[in-house]
């Protein structure tokens, strides 16, 4: 006890001898310091195929295997070795790591096999085929919104032989966004379950007008809200019916909560809620599968972004990340380095924003804000049921 004493006596002495010394570091040893530890993220996720009973790593699969995709398929051979976004979209997809592979389609089978479902032996294996089939769909969905968001604008003033490739790729990109989409409706038009079909329907509204959503260059992407000086910003809402605008954009939380709901997160917990549905779960249930795919997915947002900018990769990321957000509540001057850019993102020096985000608190908020959202998660998870499947989902939770 008395050195825990003397040990807190002397804490703001350490405090400052610790910020002294992260003033002092250069860009690449506070990357080092900052970098998330290594997680076995692979290896969770085919524990967690085990308990499903079937890899679902490949989701699209069934779909991607189809006469009509692979005529499409032939087209996109053009693009092989440009630099279109519809190509990069295809690399993170088919090759990228957990930021980028984030499980939806596995923890709706494994929501699916949390709770119980009274019906006859019949009954129960047609209602695990259409959890099946909307964990595909909900795959399908979010890979085909994906897509869509790698169309490049070239004005037509601009147009050459030099983007040719680029508008070519456009229209890859449109018509495979397109067919994985209509794919998915089909799927979700053959569940006939009303319910499940609104429902759903309401995230993809939610994810058409996450395009229009706050201030965008011309290639439509994202720009963060000009920093407000407020205190409110902590009551947030998973209801984009009730999301105003003028009312989170400049708000580091409330904007990022909104943006990442109406960019996807809504259609997680939608289709988590349209589980419990299909399984005729009550009220209460369906709730805490909402907020649950909710929780989870900001959680996983906010990991993906702290691992992007902590990443020793010079690549770009989201200006309007939770890192970027709370850098600019943090330290509102650096807004005129976005500012300066807002004909094309691309002009923005990432190197330079990178440096001056890590020099304030904003990836320890961030930090916060994925151990709350997480934390919220698993008590909504937990509120469900408690068996393998429940387990293992709170492994994927902490795992990310």
């Amino acid at each position: 006890m008395a050195l825990l004493s003397r040990v807190l006596r002397r804490a703001p002495f350490f405090q400052k001898r610790l910020e002294s010394t992260m003033a002092s570091l250069t860009k690449d040893e506070i990357l080092i310091l900052l970098r998330p530890p290594f997680t076995n993220w692979s290896n969770i996720i085919r524990e967690a195929e085990k308990v499903v009973g079937y890899p679902t790593s490949f989701m699209n699969l069934r779909c991607l295997l189809s006469d009509e995709f692979a005529n499409l398929a032939l087209y996109l051979r053009k693009l092989v070795g440009s630099n279109h976004l519809v190509m990069q979209t295809a690399k993170n997809v088919l090759y990228g790591d957990s930021k980028n592979l984030q499980p939806w389609g596995l923890i709706i089978l494994l929501l699916s096999k949390s709770v119980k479902t009274v019906a006859s032996t019949q009954h129960l294996k047609a209602i695990d085929e259409q959890q099946r089939q909307l964990a595909e769909l909900t795959e399908m969905m979010r890979t085909g919104h994906l897509i869509h968001r790698g169309i490049v604008n070239v004005p037509f003033a601009k147009r050459s032989k030099n983007t040719e490739s680029a508008i070519f790729g456009n229209k890859i990109a449109i018509l495979l966004g397109d067919y994985l989409l209509v794919t998915a409706n089909a799927m979700l038009a053959g569940l006939k379950n009303a319910d499940v079909l609104y429902t759903v329907s309401t995230a993809l509204k939610d994810l058409s007008e996450s395009e229009f959503f706050g201030d965008r260059d011309e290639q439509n992407m994202p720009l963060p809200g000009k920093p407000k000086r407020t205190q409110d910003d902590f009551n947030i809402t998973f209801d984009t019916t009730s999301i105003a605008a003028d009312d989170v954009l400049g708000k580091p939380r409330k904007e990022w909560t909104a943006r990442t709901v109406y960019n996807g997160v809504s259609l997680l917990g939608r289709s988590c809620q349209s589980a419990m549905l299909l399984s005729r779960q009550n009220r209460d249930i369906q709730n805490y599968a909402f907020h649950f795919g909710c929780n989870l997915g900001l959680a996983w947002q906010a990991a993906t972004e702290i691992q992007k900018l902590t990443s020793d990769k010079k690549e770009q990321f989201c200006l309007a990340s939770a890192p970027v957000l709370f850098a600019l509540e943090g330290n509102p001057d650096l807004y005129k380095i976005i500012d300066q850019a807002k004909n094309d993102v691309k002009d923005v020096d990432y190197e330079d924003l990178k440096f001056n985000i890590l020099k304030t608190d904003a990836v320890d908020k961030t930090k916060l804000l994925h151990e709350e959202h997480a934390k919220k998660a698993t008590a909504y998870i937990e509120s469900i049921g408690s068996n393998e499947s429940v387990d293992m989902i709170k492994k994927l939770i902490n795992t990310f």
